[in-house]
């Protein structure tokens, strides 16, 4: 576990994909007096060891489906958090473990944290906009826009979600957030921060190389 900013830890990598050794996750644990969140799922029981030195979590919210596995019953029955999720996905993850709360449309939890319903890469993916008190704002995106050797894709498993996708990509590109952090990643950084106007340009970029892949 790695802390990244004064409220902010980052796990160690893990390769979920065992064809595919570049494709690196992480999730994110977010530290608070009132109880620590956690954004994504990690396998590893070193990084369980490290969320309970740092006080455990209440609530783990998941970005999409890709992130279910055994590991979240671990995290359910060792913390005892609430896991949190698109209502699209729930028989999905709770296949591997009890959904305590799940949402449909854009709205704000726990006062500062805003869940945005992002569908196209699967039903359910959902992205989570977080006001940290530290003073940057962290935007946490799941696979819907994801760092590939240092440049921000996304990815359509079936052309009819094309165009549900893209609608979601212009809900990002009108956010400003000062940190970007996806679950997985090719390559080295997972998670960036953003100069005024840089993200714009990035989700514009993706949304545009979506439409050439569909014309192509």
């Amino acid at each position: 576990m790695r802390q990244i900013y004064p409220d902010l830890w980052q796990t160690a990598t893990d390769h979920p994909i065992p064809d595919a050794p570049r494709v690196a996750t992480h999730a994110y644990l977010l530290t608070r007096p009132e109880g620590n969140l956690l954004f994504y799922a990690t396998r590893q029981p070193e990084e369980h060891d490290a969320i309970a030195e740092l006080g455990g979590l209440t609530r783990q919210y998941l970005s999409h489906e890709d992130e279910v596995g055994p590991h979240l019953a671990v995290l359910r029955e060792r913390f005892g958090g609430q896991l949190v999720c698109h209502a699209a996905e729930r028989e999905v993850v709770e296949a591997a473990a009890p959904v305590d709360l799940t949402f449909e449309r854009r709205e704000t939890h726990l006062g500062n944290l805003e869940v945005i319903p992002t569908p196209g890469h699967t039903p359910g993916s959902a992205c989570f906009l977080l006001r940290s008190p530290h003073g940057k704002s962290y935007l946490f995106t799941g696979d819907t826009l994801f760092l590939s050797d240092g440049r921000w894709e996304t990815l359509v498993f079936r052309e009819e979600d094309r165009a549900v996708l893209r609608r979601s990509l212009a809900i990002l590109a009108e956010l400003e957030p000062d940190v970007v952090l996806s679950s997985a990643s090719l390559g080295e950084p997972a998670y960036r921060e953003m100069r005024p106007g840089e993200w714009r340009r990035a989700v514009e970029g993706a949304a545009r190389r979506l439409a050439e892949e569909a014309a192509a």
